[in-house]
């Protein structure tokens, strides 16, 4: 049988049990087998073999596969661990995706905004379920090994405002600002004079609403914005710009019109910081099922595809990191919190958005940790003056947010004992 040859090549020396939809029970590996893979029709056999990078994850959330003896993250570990799983015309499907590249990630203004909504209009509810208390929706930072999830997003919002250089009154724009969390910590903390834009009109509202009752409405406002539009009309006009997860919606094709955009919107002594998932083995290709059910129009790029773009926009490269497994660690804390909260997600939705976002999670959290995602931070500037000559300027300033805010300092060698604890 094709499938069970398929199976057997992307297994490695692990043992699971297929049954087909005939009843047929196949041993694909040696030894006691971990899980079974339960197969409910024929139709979904041939599928499998054509096309497995999307209807793998379509027959699990469609109840069509069933997993016996664990869960869809333990069968995900299992095969994403070993070869890809990948039949004759899914090899051939995939030869030819970079030329798709580009339609795929062709992501005018109106496109921007339908795919955005696809996922973040979602309910609040749904978020708050398994996020932060500030419904942070992007990578965590763990400078200690053991930290709360709530803890790690306070750590990431410090870290990336150490790299701003924000002092009281400076102009800030937040590209993709989400619920708006980043922009209100900035202005709480710093004193800063924050604008936040999205696409979503659900982020928005709550945006608004958390500045209203947090009562910095004097210093962050929240536009539905796209940057393109937004850059023709604010040339200079900020003197520092984050961009916290959004980076991953831009696409390739439109790399040059965002960095142009950060660089009009700059002032000549500005500096600006882009938090993004990236890949650590060169370009490729977004999966097809998380192309279609989770985020239309997403991308997550190689430096190589990135730096490339900054240094024809005229923007400096000033500091680059490079954070391995902090999203694997925060895609764990979000997988357990969702699971545990499972009911109250389906009495939003249903069992098949319960299943699919099981999937989603697992499926994610194994990419950084078996597949070689990551997530990057890149500072660049206008000019070569903007920042100090060293880093130290950052441990420094994350100290002091640290020591305001009445959390434990970062310890000297913060990155490396974050590493460990996520390792």
């Amino acid at each position: 049988m094709l499938l069970v040859r398929l199976l057997a090549a992307a297994m490695g020396d692990e043992t699971l049990d297929l049954v087909t939809a005939d009843g047929k029970r196949h041993r694909i590996g040696s030894g006691p087998p971990k899980l079974t893979i339960r197969l409910h029709d024929r139709a979904i056999e041939r599928e499998l073999i054509v096309n497995p990078r999307l209807k793998f994850g379509e027959a699990f959330m469609d109840g069509r596969m069933t997993i016996e003896g664990g869960t869809i993250y333990d069968l995900l570990a299992m095969v994403m661990s070993g070869a890809e799983v990948q039949g004759a015309l899914g090899r051939m499907a995939e030869s030819v995706a970079p030329l798709l590249r580009r339609l795929q990630q062709y992501n005018p203004m109106r496109r921007s905004r339908h795919n955005v909504e696809h996922h973040y209009n979602l309910s609040k509810e749904l978020y708050q379920l398994f996020l932060d208390r500030d419904m942070q929706y992007s990578c965590a930072y763990f400078p200690t090994p053991g930290i709360s999830l709530d803890d790690a997003q306070e750590a990431k919002k410090r870290h990336i405002a150490a790299k701003l250089l924000l002092e009281p009154g400076v102009r800030v724009l937040d590209i993709g600002c989400g619920w708006g969390g980043m922009a209100l910590y900035l202005a709480r903390h710093t004193g800063a004079r924050v604008t936040g834009i999205t696409l979503s009109s659900e982020q928005l509202a709550v945006a608004q609403g958390r500045a209203r009752d947090a009562g910095l409405e004097d210093l962050v406002t929240f536009e539905l914005r796209d940057y393109r539009e937004f850059a023709a009309a604010n040339r200079g006009a900020f003197d520092r710009i984050v961009s916290v997860g959004m980076f991953e919606h831009v696409g390739v094709p439109h790399y040059r019109d965002y960095f142009n955009a950060v660089r009009d919107m700059l002032h000549e002594d500005g500096v600006a910081l882009i938090h993004s998932i990236g890949r650590l083995d060169g370009p490729g290709s977004t999966n097809a099922w998380m192309r279609k059910y989770i985020f239309p129009g997403g991308y997550s790029p190689a430096l190589s595809e990135v730096l490339p773009v900054i240094e024809k926009s005229g923007l400096l490269t000033t500091d680059v990191e490079v954070l391995r497994l902090h999203y694997a660690e925060t895609l764990r804390h979000w997988r357990q919190r969702f699971d545990a909260r499972r009911d109250e997600v389906r009495a939003l939705y249903d069992e098949r958005f319960c299943r699919m976002w099981d999937f989603y999670l697992a499926g994610s959290e194994l990419a950084f940790r078996l597949q070689g995602h990551m997530v990057f931070q890149v500072q660049v500037a206008r000019s070569l003056n903007a920042v100090p000559l060293t880093r130290d300027y950052m441990l420094d300033a994350e100290r002091e947010l640290a020591a305001k805010a009445g959390s434990v300092p970062a310890p000297p060698r913060s990155m490396c004992a974050a590493e460990s604890a996520a390792e």
